[in-house]
């Protein structure tokens, strides 16, 4: 037997799973490690549902995090997830965003992998 237990409650975690009497891969693949990253948004993007559209996308990938607008004209947040998603949504920043918005460019800094998430969701900051 491989020693990993069938069933919920198992302990089996992201990238392990029983393989009946092979052994079970325990290693966590690079798209499941949580990451956190800063980002911020130029171009027309307030006054046009950014913040909100952007807070419906995070949480439809399942990330977590905030948004808000600057005094600058821009929109500024954090993101966490696992990176796979995460660049899902850099990806959406930088060329999608809402539907009223023109966005110019999209920066995003202080990459890091994190062990646990420090937000429950992800909101809006007024």
């Amino acid at each position: 037997s491989c020693g990993v237990e069938r069933g919920a409650g198992s302990g089996v975690g992201l990238g392990m799973r029983c393989l009946g009497c092979r052994r079970a891969r325990v290693t966590m693949t690079e798209g499941d490690s949580l990451i956190s990253v800063d980002y911020e948004v130029f171009g027309k993007v307030q006054g046009v549902f950014f913040r909100k559209y952007t807070q419906a996308e995070g949480k439809k990938l399942g990330l977590v995090g905030w948004v808000q607008n600057t005094e600058d004209g821009t929109v500024q947040g954090q993101i966490q997830g696992p990176s796979v998603k995460v660049r899902e949504l850099q990806e959406w920043l930088r060329k999608i965003g809402s539907p009223k918005s023109h966005i110019s460019r999209a920066e995003f800094r202080n990459e890091k992998k994190i062990v646990a998430l420090e937000y429950r969701n992800f909101s809006i900051v007024k």
